[in-house]
């Protein structure tokens, strides 16, 4: 495989690369050559399984730095990137910034517990909001490349309802107008950002939504393919995204799912 990525020192700044399409893009991009900085939030039951996809993604050739925090927290958002300046010395810089962050909550409108403003809040907090403060703080440390992607991932949810769904789905249409915006202000800094329209895919964090199974049944339905879209489908994008030829995408938000979203 071309290692492209590789001579440039380029890195990539993972929001939530320790599973599901976090961490299938951040295996695509290493092998590639892009070096990673991985930030998750994983309980310590799950850590040896995590240490072992991290230990992979190593095996590439590329150097991982990874962090267990709250990617919201500004103390620790200070800490990772005062750590990554150290680790990729004078010539690395951030080629991607993606933001893959899945905290959120799932409570419906009408049924006990019912979703309050305070879930509202952190979900709005973790899943859009943190895409500007990380763009914006790895920008003021002078950390991005000349030319820079910052992806986000985003669903179908941003602009229908589903039950239960709410606040993530606010939470999506949010960032994809903060992404917009970033696209906007940053491009003169060389700055490209775009949302990816992941089709519904079978991870962990599908699988919390109540009546994920019907959600998935339709979504075979629908595919011209006959196939829900996989994590890899999803980190070829974020590759091709990553790539020079890709300078002129930007404040775009782009279906990966097979063509489901035409029907």
């Amino acid at each position: 495989m071309v290692k492209e990525f590789a001579s440039k020192q380029y890195w990539a700044l993972v929001l939530g690369g320790s599973s599901g399409l976090g961490l299938a893009s951040a295996y695509r991009l290493a092998s590639h050559g892009m070096h990673l900085c991985i930030v998750h939030r994983n309980a310590g039951v799950e850590m040896d399984a995590v240490n072992t996809a991290f230990e992979a993604l190593r095996a590439t050739g590329v150097q991982v730095l990874a962090f267990n925090i709250n990617a919201a927290q500004a103390e620790r958002r200070t800490l990772v990137l005062e750590e990554l300046r150290k680790k990729i010395g004078p010539e690395g810089r951030v080629r991607c910034l993606l933001h893959s962050v899945a905290k959120g909550t799932l409570k419906g409108m009408t049924t006990a517990p019912a979703l309050q403003t305070d879930d509202l809040m952190i979900t709005l907090e973790h899943m859009a909001v943190s895409l500007y403060d990380w763009t914006r703080a790895i920008w003021e440390q002078q950390l991005f490349a000349a030319d820079a992607r910052v992806l986000a991932f985003t669903s179908e949810g941003s602009h229908r309802a589903w039950k239960h769904y709410a606040a993530v789905s606010a939470a999506k249409a949010a960032l994809e107008a903060m992404s917009r915006s970033i696209a906007l202000e940053f491009a003169p800094y060389g700055i490209r950002a775009n949302c990816i329209q992941a089709g519904v895919t079978d991870t962990r964090s599908l699988r919390m939504i109540p009546g994920h199974e019907q959600l998935l049944e339709h979504s075979i339905a629908r595919s011209p393919f006959g196939r829900l879209t996989t994590a890899d489908d999803v980190a070829d994008v974020v590759y091709l995204l990553c790539k020079d030829e890709a300078a002129w995408v930007n404040g775009a938000v782009i279906p990966v799912d097979g063509g489901a979203h035409i029907q």
